[in-house]
């Protein structure tokens, strides 16, 4: 081996780091710091599968930060930031199950930014830290149904966006592809002729326009749904779904071995019940949502289908389940969005409550929600780290508390 340094870790941002704490701009474990500063690189420092990756994320696609790491490297990352958070608050998980990567090609969800230039346009995601938009001509992250409509949107976006820079929200669906484009014009009746054959001629689940009143449905041929364990729930635009169906699989297979037995279960922060639908059955289930559109939504489909789903419009935020609320439950489960759940914690240590599984998509925040039930009484018995975000430093978990 060169004399040098060793890479022994990747950090939160994507850069590795040395024994002595040394940062380096594209470094994997296995790799070589040389006297000079260059990098020799070791057996997981692969070539990048996408033209658009740059190592110096101010030069390329900001949408991912890791693709030069191989695969082994990938999952030890995704597995350090979890660990870390973890011990960070001196809290030791009795098991620690493997981790779960999605693979390649399987993004459901993304939002692109596009610009018109002239007549022409340009459509991607931006590069990190800046507005400077890559013009998106690969993506190995997004199902091939969503990067196939890349060409097109760019061409819709050059022959009726104005001057403002345009969002466009990708979703896979049931029915297809739901597509929301917000800031393009497309003003008279040739422009909405050019929409309709738009999605009409790319099979589209739904189309809608967002002139800065909130989405405005153009073609919707059957009403959109997306199918949560065996129920098909309609999808409000803009709600929250999980990036990938892989990496939904994987959340909701734990959640149903660690809330196994629990004859009433509490989903907090339930979304459109991607949990709920899945654990209910003979188990009842309270789905508590504080978005009114996504709350419907959850309550029309468990109502339609019969099913013991009881969906409850209620802000955790402001108003958390109080301790005599949380102790009815057999079981708790929690998805909070990346802020964590500090209010609702707080009185589910103070219950008597005594089994939480807690979903979460920030280690930091998990973390510290971690130590308030540890302190209160409860074991971490089981974590897992998750790598939805395949390439990228989001990095997710799965966790299950017990006390008592």
């Amino acid at each position: 081996m060169s004399e040098g340094e060793p890479i022994q870790r990747i950090a939160a941002r994507g850069d590795g780091v040395t024994a002595s704490g040394r940062h380096v701009t594209g470094g994997v474990p296995g790799d070589v710091v040389l006297p000079d500063g260059t990098l020799d690189a070791g057996p997981q420092h692969v070539e990048p599968p996408c033209r658009h990756f740059a190592v110096a994320q101010d030069k390329g696609c900001g949408g991912c930060q890791v693709q030069h790491a191989g695969e082994d490297a990938l999952r030890q990352f995704v597995t350090d930031r979890v660990l870390h958070a973890a011990h960070g608050q001196s809290i030791e998980p009795q098991d620690v199950l493997p981790t779960h990567l999605s693979p390649p090609a399987t993004r459901r969800r993304a939002t692109l930014h596009g610009l018109r230039k002239g007549k022409s346009a340009v459509l991607g995601f931006r590069e990190a830290r800046s507005h400077r938009i890559v013009d998106l001509r690969e993506c190995p992250v997004l199902l091939p149904e969503l990067a196939a409509l890349v060409p097109p949107l760019r061409q819709l976006i050059a022959a009726y966006a104005g001057r403002q820079p345009v969002d466009v929200e990708l979703t896979m669906v049931d029915q297809g592809v739901d597509c929301t484009i917000k800031g393009i014009e497309a003003e008279g009746l040739a422009a909405t002729e050019a929409l309709l054959d738009f999605a009409r001629d790319h099979g589209l689940a739904r189309l809608s326009l967002d002139r800065g009143y909130g989405a405005e449905t153009q073609w919707e041929p059957q009403p959109a749904t997306v199918t949560l364990g065996p129920v098909p729930v309609g999808f409000p635009h803009g709600s929250f779904l999980q990036p990938t169906q892989d990496g939904e699989n994987a959340l909701v297979e734990d959640a149903k071995a660690y809330l196994q037995g629990a004859n009433t279960i509490a989903d907090l922060f339930s979304g459109l019940g991607t949990f709920a639908f899945a654990l209910a059955g003979p188990p009842k289930v309270l789905a508590v949502e504080a978005a009114r559109d996504t709350h419907l939504a959850c309550k029309s489909a468990a109502n339609s289908r019969g099913l013991p789903v009881h969906a409850m419009h209620r802000d955790l935020f402001r108003n958390p389940l109080q301790p005599d609320e949380a102790s009815r439950f057999g079981a708790l489960l929690l998805d909070p969005p990346r802020a964590g759940a500090r209010e609702q914690i707080a009185q589910i240590a103070a219950s008597e409550a005594t089994r939480v599984a807690y979903v979460s998509c920030n280690p930091a925040s998990w973390a510290k929600d971690a130590r308030t039930l540890v302190d209160a009484g409860f074991r971490l018995e089981k974590l897992r780290p998750v790598g939805q975000f395949r390439w990228s430093t989001h990095v997710e978990l799965t966790s299950y508390f017990t006390r008592g």
